[in-house]
C-alpha cells in the first residue's frame, strides 16, 4: 500500500481526500437544497449550522488535497490518452479546484455579511471576512448559487468521462481512483476479424 502517488495510479491518501470530499458534496447537496423550505425552527438553526461546518471542512480538505499532491506528486498521465483529451482534463480538475475553493469562501462571505456567529460544529469561533451589508449578502447569495450549479456540471461531466474511459476507451482512469481490487481494467477493445 502505498501512500505517495505512484507512477501507476492515485495512492491512498489521494483517494481517501478525494472520495471523502465527494461524499461531504453530496450531504452538502441536499442539505442546500432543502434546508431553505424548513419551518423556522431550532431544528433550521441546526441545519444551516451543519451546512456551514461541512462547507468550512470541505474548504480545509482542499487545501489539504492540494498540499498533499505538491508533496506526493501525481501519477504519469494514462497511456494512450491523446493530449486535447489531457488538456480537456487538466482543465476539468483545475476548474473543480477553483469551485471546491469558491464556493464554501463565498458561504463564508454570505455568513459575515449576515452578522451571523459562525462556529464550526459548535467548537471553534470563526471570524467574520467580510462586514455586515445586505446587498453584499444578496450578492453572494446568487453566486454562491450559481457556483453550485456549475460545480454539478462540471462534477457530471468529470464522472462522466471517467465512465466513459472505463466502458468505451478501456483505458485505467477510473481504476487508478479506486483501492486496488474494487474495479478490475477492463479488457482491451478487440478488433473484429476481417471477412
Amino acid at each position: 500500500m502505498s501512500l505517495k502517488n505512484p507512477v501507476d495510479r492515485w495512492g491512498t491518501v489521494s483517494q481517501a481526500f478525494h472520495w471523502l470530499i465527494v461524499v461531504l458534496l453530496v450531504v452538502m447537496a441536499y442539505l442546500g437544497l432543502t434546508m431553505t423550505d424548513l419551518p423556522t425552527s431550532a431544528h433550521k438553526a441546526n441545519v444551516y449550522a451543519l451546512h456551514k461546518s461541512i462547507g468550512l471542512t470541505i474548504l480545509a480538505l482542499v487545501v489539504l488535497r492540494l498540499a498533499w499532491r505538491l508533496y506526493a506528486g501525481r501519477p504519469h498521465e494514462v497511456d494512450g490518452m491523446p493530449p486535447w483529451q489531457q488538456r480537456i482534463a487538466s482543465l476539468t480538475h483545475a476548474a473543480l479546484y477553483l469551485l471546491l475553493f469558491a464556493i464554501p469562501l463565498s458561504g463564508w462571505v454570505i455568513n459575515s455579511t449576515s452578522g451571523f456567529p459562525l462556529r464550526w460544529f459548535g467548537l471553534v469561533h470563526v471570524p467574520a471576512i467580510a462586514p455586515r451589508d445586505k446587498p453584499l449578502n444578496a450578492l453572494s447569495k446568487e453566486v454562491h448559487e450559481v457556483l453550485f450549479w456549475t460545480l454539478v456540471a462540471v462534477a457530471a461531466m468529470h464522472a462522466a468521462a471517467a465512465v466513459y474511459h472505463h466502458r468505451i476507451q478501456r483505458d485505467a482512469t477510473l481504476v487508478r481512483m479506486l483501492p486496488r481490487g474494487w474495479l478490475r481494467l477492463p479488457t482491451p477493445k478487440q478488433d473484429l476479424p476481417h471477412a
